[in-house]
């Protein structure tokens, strides 16, 4: 009877013990839940002083999702004076972050086989475009994808409204785009000359862009509409991002330099290029599909079609490209008066996206800047000792050493080199391009006598030739200012 007793009680207290355990267990992962949120959070906080700063904006919503996680937020007023701050569902114009739902589209549709990369665009435009070649090589579509269409013109042709711009201008092209129709793109099309041979010379187009909805609309016999709701909008319950306005929509105000209202996009043709309005909410969700690494449609539209071995375009992103925080997506949307910054890390599970309501020769710089330090904010450092990084001296040489973090596809990487005050900050300096030690390892001698003693040397890593790396949070070689250069000097 006594063991019984004993053995029930024994049972009792490791039942107890291991609630409490349980209890403590769930306390400690709340409390860390909440210091990382609450970091997460002064880290937009600081990056919204930043923009406010540097992009003059009255509005800036930023949006951040981590781990399966989101965050946003939002600060000022959409008008300035009326007390309005936007939310979640504010809707925005997103201008040419449209361009990556239509980017989606055309890796659909390249892998289901209405497509090939290799086809000749003229294959699926209907009528006949004998100017849609250069010196017999033809327009395919892995050049309209990758922005190397060789297409310089934009139809409508904005171009002499653009050469003396004022406040007036933006409702002036707004005029140009109301008056112009299919009909009038396809008449034109015809006059449409290439400058040089497709697939070679990067150019910014937009009728790459209208010319891709046509060709989709012609694959799948739907309307453009149609197939981003069916393939993109529903499916991602993106409920408010929409081509067309309804009478009860109220689209955010945007403005110029000069803090006057501008006019909003407008088109009669596909939309395709930059016509979408959504809302943080939305973007969110678009986001976490862009971050999916096990969707082969997003996988085709990340990837590096021409084997470049710096930076790519995947379909219709301004960049790809690897930094030291990895794969890096990105693609800016400007309409007259908004500007959005749309990007992915998807190596690091994280998107952000960043929404002003102004237009101006600055703000693209403050988004992306503002963009690049929020990821760097976020990067998990596993080491806080304060320590040299970068570089060590032995009796005769300088050896640079750059680590890529082991939890990042070191494969990625085609070249590291070192840029600094030494060699005028040249990249692509044959002598200062690194060796691969290990797959993220990589190392370069230099000997001493190539420096001046006493003089303080700047530098920093670039990874393929156009990735510029940002120190160490430890490091303790690091100079004042907002570059945050590694820095060294030989005694």
């Amino acid at each position: 009877m006594s063991d019984r007793i004993n053995k029930k009680n024994r049972k009792m207290k490791s039942t107890i013990i291991s609630f409490f355990i349980i209890l403590s267990f769930n306390s400690f992962a709340q409390k860390n839940n909440i210091n990382i949120e609450t970091n997460i959070y002064k880290i937009i906080d600081n990056n919204a002083n930043f923009l406010f700063k540097n992009s003059s904006s009255n509005s800036v919503s930023i949006g951040i999702i981590k781990n399966g996680k989101v965050y946003t937020k939002h600060y000022g007023e959409i008008d300035k004076g009326k007390n309005n701050k936007a939310n979640d569902n504010t809707l925005f114009e997103i201008a040419s972050v449209t361009k990556v739902f239509t980017g989606t589209l055309m890796s659909k549709a390249v892998l289901e086989g209405k497509i090939n990369l290799e086809d000749d665009i003229r294959k699926h435009i209907i009528g006949s475009y004998p100017n849609l070649e250069f010196n017999g090589t033809p327009i395919k579509i892995k050049d309209l994808v990758s922005f190397k269409s060789a297409l310089n013109k934009e139809l409508p042709d904005n171009s002499e409204i653009r050469k003396n711009e004022n406040d007036s201008t933006t409702f002036k092209l707004q005029k140009l785009d109301k008056n112009y129709s299919k009909q009038k793109f396809f008449e034109e099309l015809k006059t449409v000359k290439l400058d040089t041979i497709p697939g070679y010379k990067f150019q910014y187009s937009n009728l790459s862009l209208e010319l891709s909805a046509h060709i989709l609309e012609n694959v799948y016999q739907k309307s453009y509409e149609m197939l981003l709701f069916e393939n993109i909008l529903n499916p991602l319950n993106m409920n408010s991002t929409k081509l067309k306005l309804s009478n009860n929509d109220v689209l955010a105000n945007g403005y110029n330099r000069n803090n006057i209202s501008t006019a909003f996009l407008y088109s009669n043709l596909w939309g395709s290029s930059g016509l979408l309005k959504s809302t943080m909410n939305d973007i969110i969700k678009l986001l976490s599909f862009e971050l999916d690494k096990k969707n082969k449609i997003v996988q085709e539209t990340q990837r590096n079609i021409y084997k470049s071995d710096t930076s790519w375009n995947g379909y219709f992103w301004d960049g790809i490209e690897v930094v030291d925080n990895g794969k890096f997506c990105h693609k800016q949307g400007g309409s007259f008066g908004t500007q959005t910054l749309f990007a992915v890390y998807p190596e690091q599970d994280l998107g952000i996206c960043i929404i002003v309501n102004i237009s101006a020769e600055n703000t693209y710089n403050a988004l992306f800047n503002a963009v690049l330090g929020i990821a760097d904010d976020l990067k998990a450092e596993n080491n806080t000792k304060r320590k040299t990084y970068g570089y060590k001296f032995t009796k005769d040489e300088v050896v640079f050493t750059y680590l890529h973090p082991k939890n990042l596809d070191g494969n990625l990487i085609n070249s590291v080199s070192v840029a600094g005050s030494f060699n005028n900050w040249n990249a692509e300096n044959k002598k200062y391009q690194m060796t691969k030690i290990t797959k993220n390892r990589f190392e370069i001698k230099i000997l001493k006598s190539e420096f001046e003693k006493g003089k303080l040397y700047s530098f920093k890593f670039v990874i393929n030739k156009i990735g510029w790396t940002t120190s160490p949070k430890n490091a303790i070689n690091i100079e004042n200012g907002e570059d945050k250069n590694l820095t060294f000097k030989i005694e």
